[in-house]
Parts: structure tokens; C-alpha cells; sequence
């Protein structure tokens, strides 16, 4: 694994959120810290695991989302190069329809011309950084997004490295009723609405 190749990993931690298969069991199996989330919630899982990490730098990664083999080489640099900036990693799709790399294109574009990526793109900030503006919002949804609004445009870089995701709600959906439903929850929350209100047409 590059990143204990490397020595940048110095533990990782799993934070459940009340699973029934096999994941506590696997994640022990590794040598990994698993805690189970006091709230229900992707916010309180990422902010319990903010609250129990150790290391000066943090990454936050989805469940369903796996970094390509230069992703330690890749956030080494960045914290060597930049390290008053946060950095997100460039989002793909684990899929082979031909739409996987379209919407992903998009979401790769918007992201970098907004300063908005999205959660399964990761996150990897310093604590410094991370406690500076509060950390992961307790919100039912947008937490990915009201954090990366809190650090800025400016202090946001997008490396090379792949975060190579789960495609099974595009698959499930189709890809270009997902993508513009996607398209409109982020649209409806940058004109106003609560993210308690967008949590209810989350799906």
C-alpha cells in the first residue's frame, strides 16, 4: 500500500455508522481503529473521526471510494509544497459505460471552476487547517461542500491522483437522470435551501 510504503499513513481509522455486514470485521483485520458514529450520519461519522485522529494531517475518504497508487506521492508534494492549503483528489468512476467519464469530466470541471468538489473526491487537510474552520458542519447532507466553502477557493488544490468511486447509484439511476439530479440539489442549495431540506430528496 503506497501510503505505509511511504510512511505517510500513521493510522487509519474507520468510523461506523451502524453496518450489518462485514466491514467492522475487515477494517479490524487490518490493523485499523474502527469506532461506531455517537449520531447518525456521514457529518457526525467524518467529525468523530476528526475528534479521535492523532496526526497533524487528515484525510477524509468515503466508504465507496478508493485512491489510485500515486495518491501518496502525490499528497506528499502537497504537503511539502502547500501546506497552509487543503487538497482534493481528481474524481473517477468505477464503471465502463461510456457516460462514467463524461459526468465525471463534469464533475471534475465544476469543482475546479467553483471551488466545489464533492466528498468522493476526498478531502486532505491539516488540523490546523480543519479546526480553523470548524470542521466537518453537523448537517444531514452538504457537509462535503459547506466545509470546502469554509476553507476557500484559494487555499483548495485539486492533485492528479485519482478518487475513484462507487457507480452504483448512476448505474441504478441512469447516468444522466443521476447527473442532473445531482446537478440540481447543489443548484438548489447554492440559491438558498437548507440541507435539511435537500436531505429529504437525497436518495
Amino acid at each position: 500500500m503506497p501510503g505505509l510504503e511511504s510512511g505517510l499513513i500513521r493510522e487509519v481509522i474507520l468510523v461506523d455508522g451502524g453496518s450489518d455486514d462485514q466491514t467492522r470485521r475487515i477494517a479490524e483485520g487490518t490493523g485499523a481503529t474502527v469506532l461506531t458514529s455517537p449520531q447518525k450520519g456521514r457529518a457526525a461519522q467524518l467529525r468523530h473521526g476528526a475528534e479521535n485522529a492523532r496526526g497533524d494531517w487528515l484525510l477524509f475518504l468515503h466508504a465507496d471510494t478508493a485512491l489510485s497508487r500515486d495518491w501518496a506521492e502525490r499528497s506528499q508534494a502537497h504537503i511539502a509544497e502547500r501546506p497552509q492549503h487543503a487538497a482534493v483528489f481528481t474524481l473517477a468512476y468505477r464503471s465502463d459505460a461510456p457516460m462514467a467519464k463524461v459526468v465525471a469530466r463534469r464533475a471534475n470541471w465544476r469543482a475546479r471552476t467553483l471551488g466545489l468538489p464533492y466528498g468522493d473526491q476526498g478531502l486532505l487537510v491539516s488540523r490546523k487547517l480543519y479546526d480553523q474552520v470548524g470542521g466537518f458542519p453537523e448537517v444531514p447532507l452538504m457537509e462535503d461542500v459547506k466545509i470546502v466553502q469554509a476553507i476557500g477557493k484559494k487555499r483548495l488544490n485539486f492533485l492528479s491522483a485519482e478518487a475513484r468511486t462507487d457507480a452504483s447509484k448512476y448505474e441504478r439511476d441512469g447516468w444522466r437522470k443521476r447527473g442532473w439530479h445531482n446537478a440540481w440539489l447543489i443548484t438548489r442549495y447554492l440559491l438558498g435551501a437548507s440541507p435539511e431540506k435537500l436531505a429529504k430528496a437525497y436518495s
